[in-house]
C-alpha cells in the first residue's frame, strides 16, 4: 500500500471513495468545496494496485491568538479495505505532513475509540471546545509541537464549508 499526497487525477476517484464510504454525498461534497476555497489543505490518498482505496484530508480551523492548526475531516476507505489499517497508515501520515508543514495540533470530531490511538485526547483537557455542541469525548486534539496548546483557551472555528455543505 501507497500513502501519498492527493494529484489531480485522484479527484474524481476521492469523490467516489467519499461516496461510497458515507450514507450520503455530504462529506464528497464537503471534500470538493474545500479544494475550492483556495486555503492550504493537506490531501492524502491511500493507494493499493492504482487504486484509490482510502482518502483523508485536513484543513485550518481557527482558534484564538491564529495558532497553525488543522482539523482532521473527513477521513473515508473503501468498505473492502475497512479494518485492514488503512485508515490507521493515512492518519500517522497525515500528521507527519501536518507537523513538516509547521502546523502546531490536529482537531477532530471523531469516535472516541479510535483517535486515542494516535495521541489525541479530549480538547476540554486544554480548555479548548469545539463551536458544534458535542459531547466532550468526541471533540479531540493532538498537539504536534510540545506545550503548544498551553495556556491557549477558546472554541475551535472550522471553515465556513462545514456549515453550508448538506447532502
Amino acid at each position: 500500500m501507497n500513502i501519498r499526497f492527493e494529484q489531480p487525477g485522484d479527484i474524481e476517484k476521492i469523490r467516489e471513495l467519499n461516496l461510497q464510504a458515507f450514507e450520503t454525498d455530504a462529506e464528497a461534497n464537503l471534500v470538493d468545496v474545500l479544494r475550492n476555497t483556495a486555503v492550504e489543505l493537506i490531501s492524502m490518498v491511500a493507494e493499493e494496485n492504482g487504486e484509490v482505496i482510502g482518502h483523508i484530508l485536513f484543513s485550518p480551523v481557527a482558534l484564538a491568538g491564529g495558532l497553525r492548526i488543522m482539523g482532521l475531516a473527513p477521513m473515508a476507505v473503501l468498505p473492502d479495505w475497512q479494518n485492514r489499517g488503512v485508515g490507521t497508515k493515512l492518519v500517522n501520515a497525515g500528521l507527519q505532513a501536518c507537523e513538516e508543514a509547521g502546523y502546531i495540533a490536529v482537531v477532530v470530531l471523531g469516535h472516541a475509540g479510535y483517535y486515542p490511538r494516535f495521541g489525541f485526547v479530549p480538547s476540554v483537557n486544554y480548555g479548548i471546545k469545539s463551536e458544534y455542541d458535542v459531547p466532550p469525548e468526541v471533540f479531540m486534539v493532538k498537539e504536534l509541537q510540545q506545550g503548544a496548546l498551553k495556556g491557549r483557551t477558546g472554541t475551535v472555528k472550522y471553515n465556513q464549508a462545514f456549515n453550508e455543505v448538506t447532502d
